[in-house]
Formats: structure tokens, C-alpha cells, sequence
């Protein structure tokens, strides 16, 4: 069983930076995705960044020159930098993971999700 815990989530000030960190383990197979979500209060749940055992990328619109994803397979690790950060970047993030290649940011698609990580902007 896939299993994902996210941390690093925290208050930040606008313009602030934060580094969340997704440990990931049970994969039995290679080839998977993985892909960051979050979700505002009374909003539906939002892809933000993804990406594949091929290092193929996708990024939300909204994020873009804003966040990095990356992935650390030595370690198991997914992390998501957030530089930049506005008020409208405040939300749970999620860590999400599927069997398969591309990457998406279509939450229907990962079969396995950890607790998510508060993230808030203000001053």
C-alpha cells in the first residue's frame, strides 16, 4: 500500500518562501506520478504541480515561476517549493500519487493521498 505523509507546512509572511516535503513508500512498481493539490476553504481541491518517473512537469497557471517541484527517488521524497507567496496561495496542500506515466493535475486520477499540510500567507 502506498502510504504519503507531507510536512513543512507553516505561516509565512507575502513574498515569503516555504519548502513542503512528501515521503512517499509501498510503491511496487516503477513507473508512477506524483502531484501536489491544495485546497482554500469552501474551494475545490486544486492541482498545482505534477510529475512522472520521466521528470515530465506540469504546472497550474496560477503557480508557474512561482513553484518548483521536484523529486528526490534515492530518498523517496517529493518537494514542492514556494517562493513568492501571496495571500491566495493559503490552503491545505496534498500529496498525491498514481500508477502510471504523465503528469496531470486532474485529482481524479491518484488513487493515493496523505493528510495534507497547512500553508497560510498573511502579514
Amino acid at each position: 500500500q502506498v502510504r504519503l505523509v507531507e510536512c513543512g507546512g507553516m505561516s509565512v509572511q507575502p513574498e515569503g518562501s516555504l519548502r513542503l516535503s512528501c515521503a512517499a513508500s509501498g510503491f511496487t512498481k516503477p513507473n508512477y506520478a506524483m502531484a501536489w493539490f491544495r485546497q482554500a476553504p469552501g474551494k475545490g481541491r486544486e492541482g498545482v504541480a505534477s510529475i512522472d518517473s520521466e521528470r515530465r512537469i506540469q504546472y497550474a497557471d496560477s503557480v508557474k515561476g512561482r513553484f518548483t517541484i521536484s523529486q528526490d527517488n534515492a530518498k523517496n521524497t517529493l518537494s514542492l517549493l514556494l517562493t513568492n507567496l501571496k495571500a491566495e496561495d493559503t490552503a491545505v496542500y496534498y500529496c498525491a500519487a498514481r500508477y502510471g506515466s504523465g503528469p496531470s493535475l486532474f485529482p481524479g486520477v491518484y488513487a493515493y493521498w496523505g493528510q495534507g499540510t497547512q500553508v497560510t500567507v498573511s502579514s
